[in-house]
Order: C-alpha cells, then sequence, then structure tokens
C-alpha cells in the first residue's frame, strides 16, 4: 500500500520531469528555425545525417545556403534526431525537399536526392535571385 510520502515523492519526480521536458521542448525550439521563414522562399530538406543520399546532398545545400543568404532559407532538419518535423510535415521517406514560398504555402515537394540544378531551378521558378 503507497503512503501519503510515497505520493507526494512520486508527484513531485512527475513534475520536475514535466518541467524538464517543458524546457527541452523550449530549447529544441529556439535553436531551430521556425519552417517556413517568414516572408522568404524557403526550401527545408528533411533527412539525416547518417542517410546515404542525405549525406550525398549535405555538401550541395551547404553550398546554397551560402549562395542564397538572405535571398533564400535553406535548412536542414535531421528526423532521426528529432522526429518532430517529420511528423509536423508528413514525411513518408527520407530525404523529402519541400518548398515554401514567401508568404509560407508549399509549393513543391520531393523524396529522394534531389541534384543542384533542380533545386537552383526551383528557386528560380519562385522568384529568388
Amino acid at each position: 500500500m503507497k503512503t501519503g510520502y510515497h505520493k507526494i515523492v512520486v508527484g513531485i519526480f512527475c513534475m520536475s520531469c514535466l518541467l524538464m521536458l517543458a524546457r527541452s521542448e523550449a530549447l529544441d525550439a529556439a535553436a531551430q528555425p521556425e519552417i517556413p521563414v517568414k516572408g522568404m522562399v524557403t526550401m527545408v530538406d528533411l533527412g539525416a545525417k547518417k542517410c546515404i543520399p542525405c549525406k550525398m546532398m549535405a555538401p550541395i545545400l551547404v553550398r546554397l545556403e551560402k549562395e542564397y543568404a538572405g535571398r533564400a532559407a535553406i535548412v536542414f532538419l535531421d528526423v532521426w534526431e528529432d522526429s518532430k518535423p517529420a511528423h509536423r510535415f508528413g514525411i513518408r521517406g527520407i530525404p523529402t525537399q519541400i518548398f515554401f514560398d514567401k508568404e509560407g504555402k508549399e509549393v513543391f515537394r520531393h523524396l529522394g536526392f534531389l541534384n543542384e540544378e533542380e533545386i537552383v531551378r526551383r528557386l528560380k521558378d519562385m522568384g529568388v535571385k
């Protein structure tokens, strides 16, 4: 039979776990950019650092992120480290690239490796110079 003391200890433990979880989620939210980025064409690549096609895309994304800085947001999210974005965007396989216009509306989605030329073409089609 559980004593009153035991119930208090369990209650305090549960409350502290909830507080740590809330703090962790707040830190995660602060660390990740808002997707899609407000007022900017956004391309988000949802994948994993250890996935082979994702590894092939990594240098392309780094290059495009630098090239399009201030004109378009190029964002990589590792859904093996944090599965919340996969659920949020309804991802069924990786890598998946989603392109959003300046108003935040999804305009194109692709599953699998996407080469640099196709990404650039999509960005240009969306008005990014």
